[in-house]
């Protein structure tokens, strides 16, 4: 670890010294720079190995170890032993930096000098991490005294399969928002013309994201299937934490469309970039900090200090640069009329800063309510819907609009041509919700609902309507029918029609979340044939049972599941308590119904609440929760459309199909 930060540093300083002063042997200083970067990463890969081999030898000397595993914790959670704890979590943050920081001084030819840049400002930031590791938050401290025979065992809520990819995820996403950070920084200060910048960074920041959605969808699946509540996002604030840079992160690959296309927006590109990084910075901060509580957050510690000190040198130093290099990020053009691609980039972007703001503002209001007034203040669920769920809408509908709208200026007419067949779908849609008892002016939450599904159907559809325009189009000029001209067309401009799935599979998720409206729950004490209703379902109590391993001892109820009077299948939620914690965990059984109505797909969610000591009956909690899949289905479209957008253009020529008089052969000697 010594040695990872004396690489680090020299990378920095060696990195950073060949810049300032170009000539002479500054070329030479510059590449033992660049490989000192390459070799901080195997320094800090060599810490890790020690860590996750430490657990797995039940290595107890080490105090890191003794408090999150157990000599009977299964495997898979022994690599997850990694980041299950603060030190760790910031060693396998530290692991991670330094793969980037790989990748990017390996692909150094694109562009030398920017890549230079991006290595010293990564370098600096992988200084600060390693100065924690080093001297506040060490991974490998030793126990004093007597070693115990045992350890502590991983907390009982990550032990569960998604807690072995969520958090990598996460940190990716985390992570990886140093990069086009980086990038964005280096041009700025070297004053970069052009915008090779944004051509670099894009696939950078795609993928960075990509594993931030993930890391989120995640997150919530893990919430949903685990914490037992029947919910999959609570805004708990260090579920704010992941949302917040997501939110600039995705504003950020709209707007540098602006950029590229039109040479606009450049300031509010660099500060867009800065935010996405200094909101990730700031989510770590908040977890492990002991600012907030959380079910999510680390013990409370004193690096909250250290995170402070670094939030305050970044953004000083962001301002330094950008206050000094301005002038060089003038627009090229202004905005020339509002029915335009530009306007509806320019809207998608303050939304998502509104949002971003809410967010932020609901996260740290009982800290600033402690400051102003001596009373720590919360805000609950209501407060970011009240403002996230019109947001929402308005960006659902900004994301069926835009891409019906050209450059510069759209024609009416042109928007009246290509809108019309959706806007009309989606019309039809809140038609039929109504028809079948959806009432908007009983609830503000059924206009809400209402809403969401006519602007996801209008989303859908122009997804649809633009895929197929352009493949008749392609059809008209190949004489090839239409899927494979679909195919033809994406391989052309795989960004663009990439970037139309993901708005596709965030239609579906908006479908999914709107169900929420029509929750349905029931809690009851159950003894044996006992019988439960709820919506179309009735689950019976068959009977309860206990159970007892080497790592936890649990009781759970065997439920069988009916609709009418065919069984579907049997449900066995579970309480189960941790023998080397001795902390409970509450295992609902979920059972998605998408044999039984597969649009209108339900989760029929069981939980296992406890027992009535009195006389020994389970009580038994169960959720319907409508439409939930559905978020799942969209999010895998959407990294699905990601991964699409990754993939380099096609050079296809477009071959044109000849008339059918020229294509038929003129047999020899015909009209003789």
């Amino acid at each position: 670890m010594l040695l990872a930060l004396a690489l680090s540093f020299y990378t920095f300083a060696a990195g950073a010294l060949a810049l300032a002063f170009p000539g002479g042997n500054s070329e030479r200083i510059g590449e033992t720079a660049r490989r000192a970067g390459i070799a901080t990463f195997a320094a800090i890969l060599l810490a890790g190995v020690v860590l996750v081999v430490s657990a797995f030898q039940n290595d107890y000397s080490n105090a890191y170890i003794l408090q999150h595993s157990n000599n009977d914790l299964p495997v898979p959670y022994k690599f997850a032993t990694l980041w299950s704890g603060q030190e760790g979590s910031l060693l396998f943050w530290s692991l991670l930096l330094g793969a980037y920081g790989l990748v990017l001084r390996m692909r150094y030819k694109t562009d030398p000098r920017l890549f230079a840049y991006a290595s010293v400002v990564i370098a600096a930031v992988q200084v600060f991490f390693l100065l924690l590791l080093n001297f506040a938050a060490h991974p490998f401290a030793q126990v004093v005294g007597n070693i115990p025979a045992d350890g502590n065992g991983l907390n009982p809520l990550l032990q569960y399969p998604e807690m072995v990819i969520h958090p990598p995820m996460l940190y990716l996403g985390y992570v990886g928002f140093t990069v086009p950070f980086a990038f964005a920084l280096g041009a700025l200060i070297m004053r970069y013309p052009g915008e090779k910048w944004i051509h670099i960074t894009r696939r950078w920041t795609m993928v960075t994201w990509v594993f931030l959605t993930c890391g989120i969808f995640l997150g919530a699946h893990w919430a949903y299937s685990v914490l037992g509540w029947g919910g999959y996002w609570g805004w708990d604030p260090v579920e704010n934490a992941s949302l917040m840079p997501w939110l600039t992160g995705t504003a950020f690959l709209h707007s540098v469309m602006m950029q590229e296309k039109r040479g606009m927006l450049k300031m509010w590109n660099m500060w867009l970039v800065f935010a996405t990084f200094w909101l990730a910075i700031l989510g770590t901060f908040l977890t492990r900090s002991g600012i907030i509580s959380s079910v999510h957050a680390f013990a409370q510690s004193t690096i909250g200090d250290w995170f402070l000190w670094f939030l305050c040198l970044s953004l000083a130093t962001f301002i330094y640069f950008f206050v000094k290099n301005a002038k060089y990020l003038k627009s090229e053009h202004k905005l020339e009329s509002l029915v335009s691609r530009e306007s509806s980039f320019l809207f998608n972007n303050l939304l998502f800063v509104l949002a971003c703001f809410t967010v932020l503002w609901g996260t740290w209001f009982p800290k600033i309510s402690e400051l102003f007034t001596g009373s720590k203040v919360t805000v609950g669920a209501p407060f970011y819907n009240n403002v996230a769920i019109p947001v929402a809408l308005l960006l659902l509908l900004l994301t069926a609009v835009g891409p019906l709208l050209a450059w510069r200026k759209t024609s009416i007419e042109s928007l009246k041509r290509n809108f019309l067949l959706p806007a009309v779908g989606g019309l039809a849609v809140g038609i039929l919700m109504m028809i079948f008892g959806v009432r908007p002016w009983v609830d503000v939450s059924y206009f809400y609902s209402l809403m969401a599904a006519i602007l996801a159907t209008l989303v859908m559809l122009t997804v649809c309507s633009e895929f197929f325009r352009g493949a008749r189009v392609i059809s008209r000029h190949t004489g090839q029918s239409l899927f494979p001209s679909m195919i033809h067309l994406w391989h052309r401009n795989t960004r663009r029609y990439g970037g139309y799935i993901v708005h596709f599979g965030v239609a579906v998720v908006v479908i999914g979340i709107l169900g929420a409206a029509f929750n349905k729950d029931v809690e009851k004490e159950m003894a044996f044939g006992d019988k439960m209703n709820i919506g179309p379902y009735t689950l019976v109590c068959q009977s309860y049972t206990q159970d007892d391993n080497s790592n936890a001892s649990s009781e759970w109820a065997v439920m069988d599941l009916y609709r009418g009077d065919r069984k579907l299948t049997t449900l066995y939620p579970e309480r189960r308590v941790y023998k080397a914690s001795n902390q409970p965990q509450t295992i609902p059984r979920i059972y998605p119904t998408i044999t039984e109505d597969f649009l209108l797909v339900s989760d029929v969610y069981v939980v296992y609440e406890g027992v009535n000591q009195d006389n020994g009956h389970p009580i038994i909690k169960a959720h319907l929760n409508p439409l939930v899949p559905w978020i799942w289905m969209g999010w895998l479209i959407m990294v699905f459309g990601t991964i699409v957008a990754l993939i380099p253009n096609a050079q296809l020529a477009v071959r044109v199909a000849a008339p059918a008089a020229v294509r038929q052969p003129v047999a020899a000697g015909a009209g003789d």
